[in-house]
C-alpha cells in the first residue's frame, strides 16, 4: 500500500503522527540536527569521557544521567532550557510546509513527538488552548498550534506536541523519569474510576482528555512516520498498547493505523509489536516516498 493511497482514502479523517525524521530530509538535516544538539549539550555538561552514548544505555537513560551530571556542572541553566534554546534556530523547509498545508486543507490534526516549533512556523500557526482552567506548563496537553480555534481535537486541524513543546521548557520530556510521569498522568485520565468502567466514555466530549491530543489517539485513524518508535519510546508505545486494549474492549470504536518505514532490516521485533497493537507496517522505498511533493498534492 502506498502512502498516497492511504492519504487519499482517509483524507477527511486521519491524524498525522510525525517524529524527528521530518528534520532529516533534504536541507533540514543541516540546520535541524538532533545529533549536533546532543553533542553541544554533552560538551557543556559532561566530562569528555561520558559524552558518547555507551552501549547498554537507552537514550532516555542517557538524558537522565546528563541531567544528573549537569546539576553538578558549572552551568546554572536547566537542561530543558538548554534544549529549547538550542532548538530556537531550527528552520522549516518546503516539505514541512506542504505536509502542514495538506493537514490544514483537509482539517486533520497533527501529533508530533518533536519539541521545536518548526511545523507550526511552517503553517503560520499561533499557540492556543482548548480550555482555560487547570493549566500546568509541565503537561500543557490542551495547548496546540493552529490558525484557528479547535472545537474537536480529533476532527480539527491543530499541531499537538505529545512529549512537550519548546514554548514551555518544563514540559519537554527527555528522560525515562519524564516519560514515566507522562504515563502516570495519562493513566489517571484513561482509567478514571474503577476497573468496571475501564476506558468507558472515551469517545465522548465529557472525559478528562477530550480537549487534548489524547482524544485524537483514541478516536482517529493514525498515520505514523518519521518516527523510530524504538523500545526507549516508552510513553508512546504504552499509549499504543492502551489504544489497542481500548479497541479490544469496544470493537465498534476501532480505528486504523499505519506505520511508515524505509527500513525493513531487523524489523521483526517492531513488526511484532505493531501487529499486536493493530498497526499496519508500510514499507517506503526511500524518504522521497514519504516527504516528496507528489505524496502531498
Amino acid at each position: 500500500m502506498k502512502i498516497q493511497t492511504i492519504l487519499q482514502n482517509n483524507c477527511s479523517n486521519i491524524a498525522l503522527v510525525i517524529g524527528n525524521g521530518i528534520n532529516l530530509y533534504g536541507g533540514a538535516r543541516a540546520t535541524n540536527s538532533w545529533h549536533d544538539l546532543l553533542v553541544k549539550l554533552a560538551k557543556r555538561n559532561l566530562p569528555s569521557s561520558l559524552r558518547a552514548v555507551p552501549r547498554g544505555v537507552a537514550l532516555t537513560e542517557y538524558y537522565d544521567v546528563l541531567d544528573l551530571k549537569s546539576s553538578k556542572s558549572k552551568s546554572t541553566t536547566p537542561l530543558q532550557q538548554q534544549f529549547c534554546d538550542l532548538m530556537s534556530s531550527w528552520q522549516f523547509y518546503d516539505h514541512h510546509k506542504r505536509i502542514v498545508e495538506w493537514a490544514k486543507d483537509n482539517n486533520n490534526p497533527i501529533l508530533t513527538t518533536n519539541f521545536e516549533s518548526v511545523l507550526s512556523d511552517a503553517g503560520g500557526c499561533t499557540l492556543r488552548r482548548t480550555r482555560k482552567g487547570g493549566f500546568t506548563d509541565y503537561y500543557p496537553w490542551e495547548s496546540y498550534y493552529s490558525s484557528k480555534d479547535v472545537s474537536d481535537p480529533s476532527h480539527d486541524f491543530g499541531i499537538w506536541h505529545i512529549n512537550g513543546m519548546q514554548h514551555y521548557r518544563r514540559s519537554v520530556r527527555l528522560g525515562l523519569s519524564h516519560y514515566m510521569g507522562s504515563v502516570e498522568r495519562a493513566r489517571t485520565w484513561l482509567h478514571k474510576g474503577n476497573e468496571r468502567r475501564l476506558f468507558s466514555g472515551k469517545n465522548t466530549r465529557g472525559w478528562d482528555g477530550a480537549d487534548t491530543w489524547l482524544h485524537v489517539i483514541l478516536n482517529t485513524p493514525l498515520l505514523i512516520f518519521g518516527l523510530g518508535l524504538e523500545e526507549n519510546e516508552v510513553f508512546l508505545r504504552w499509549l499504543l498498547i492502551e489504544r489497542a486494549r481500548y479497541f479490544k474492549k469496544f470493537p465498534a470504536r476501532k480505528k486504523d493505523a499505519w506505520y511508515i518505514s524505509t527500513d525493513e532490516t531487523n524489523a521483526d521485533g517492531k513488526k511484532f509489536f505493531l501487529d499486536g497493537v493493530g498497526i499496519k507496517f508500510v514499507y517506503a522505498n526511500d524518504y522521497g516516498d514519504i516527504y516528496g511533493t507528489e505524496i502531498w498534492r
